[in-house]
């Protein structure tokens, strides 16, 4: 009972307008609907360290703009839940374009070669060579550089996507990329060619 009646004492008092921006209201609040954001979260992703993740972007969203959050419009539950599934079905499809990303790579590389040259010695260590120079290439750059650059060609992810992910403006998140793969093609030795000059 006492449960219940503190419950139903934050829930009005949520909507009676209080700050969101005050560490003791937040608290309650997190306490009060971070198991039910976590359940939201993990019924779509499957994921229990996604749907951690999620619960974490929620919060972190609603402590950094309380305001977005209008009593007036409706309760807080419902609207952390919402901000939940949304989160959770945004990291559901970057995991599904990954997959097929990872997909149309292998079918790329399945038809670039056929498979007896592929398993000559040679070309083996043709291979092996290029690889240690690109790895060597990537290491020499900066860090947010490479990272750009790992996210976008090994890791599959859109310019927008690797904005989101490390927290900066799109245009950053271009020139990261543009400039790591000039730097490559500069230290490359010729390995890293222009697809389209």
């Amino acid at each position: 009972m006492f449960v219940n009646n503190m419950m139903n004492l934050k829930g009005s008092a949520m909507n009676q307008g209080q700050d969101l921006g005050d560490p003791v209201v937040f608290g309650r609040v997190y306490d009060e609907h971070s198991r039910v954001v976590y359940s939201a979260a993990y019924r779509i992703l499957g994921n229990s360290a996604q749907a951690q993740d999620v619960v974490q972007d929620v919060f972190l969203r609603l402590w950094r703009r309380p305001r977005t959050f209008d009593a007036a419009r409706g309760e807080l539950g419902p609207y952390l839940r919402m901000m939940a599934r949304s989160r959770a079905l945004d990291l559901w499809r970057e995991g599904q374009a990954a997959g097929r990303a990872s997909d149309r790579l292998k079918v790329a590389v399945a038809q670039a070669e056929p498979r007896d040259e592929a398993a000559r010695p040679s070309t083996q260590a043709e291979r092996r060579e290029q690889g240690e120079t690109v790895r060597a290439a990537v290491r020499r750059l900066p860090d947010a550089q490479r990272e750009a650059v790992v996210m976008a060609y090994w890791g599959g992810l859109t310019a927008d996507e690797i904005a989101r992910r490390i927290e900066v403006p799109l245009g950053t998140a271009k020139s990261r990329i543009r400039l790591g793969l000039e730097k490559l093609r500069a230290d490359g030795g010729g390995i890293f060619v222009p697809v389209h000059s």
